[in-house]
């Protein structure tokens, strides 16, 4: 499943231009508070259920990964876990994990945030997101499935199994554990590949 998710990660299109050269926090889902809130005004995106796989009818979430950018915008999507009802982690037909992280990269695409009043200079993190999906609605332990809980660890554990396929956006992350931050927010450094 890790490799599948890294291979379709590359494949959704989704990731933008990065900072050449410049190391970028990883913040542990959750942990932007902080530093982030939600931009006044502009509601919270959230996914539809993919229409093509609407007949099949499984309880789905998917944890993507996203760029959160100075300027409280998002991209660089990846999908980072995923889960379904039908078949645990594989993909039960083809396209099936790529409707379903479209569908949840197109709500963050959407999303938008601004620093809370106190940072002075945001900076850019990457951090993640779960989405859930079910027929009329999800029940909320769904998204236990695809919970993450070191997002560094997992990161360098894709990096490390994707070989030549590692999206760029990786190769910017901070990945090193740095054991310096207490808090649920995790930091960590690579080596530019």
């Amino acid at each position: 499943m890790h490799v599948r998710s890294i291979v379709l990660l590359c494949a959704l299109g989704f990731v933008a231009p990065v900072f050449a050269g410049q190391s970028i926090d990883v913040v542990a889902e959750g942990g932007i508070r902080d530093k982030w809130m939600l931009k006044e005004g502009v509601p919270l995106a959230v996914p539809v259920y993919p229409p093509s796989m609407v007949s099949r009818k499984d309880q789905v979430c998917v944890s993507i990964g996203y760029l959160l950018h100075e300027d409280g915008t998002t991209s660089d999507f990846a999908l980072l876990k995923a889960w379904n009802s039908a078949s645990d982690n594989e993909e039960p037909v083809d396209g099936y994990w790529l409707a379903f992280a479209g569908a949840a990269g197109d709500a963050l695409a959407q999303w938008r945030f601004q620093p809370r009043p106190e940072v002075k200079r945001p900076e850019a993190v990457f951090t993640v997101g779960t989405f859930v999906f079910g027929p009329g609605g999800a029940p909320p332990a769904l998204r236990e499935h695809c919970k993450i809980a070191n997002l560094s660890a997992h990161l360098r554990t894709l990096r490390d199994t994707a070989g030549r396929r590692v999206p760029r956006i990786l190769s910017d992350l901070d990945l090193r554990d740095d054991g310096l931050d207490t808090r649920a927010v995790q930091r960590a450094s690579i080596d530019n590949m």
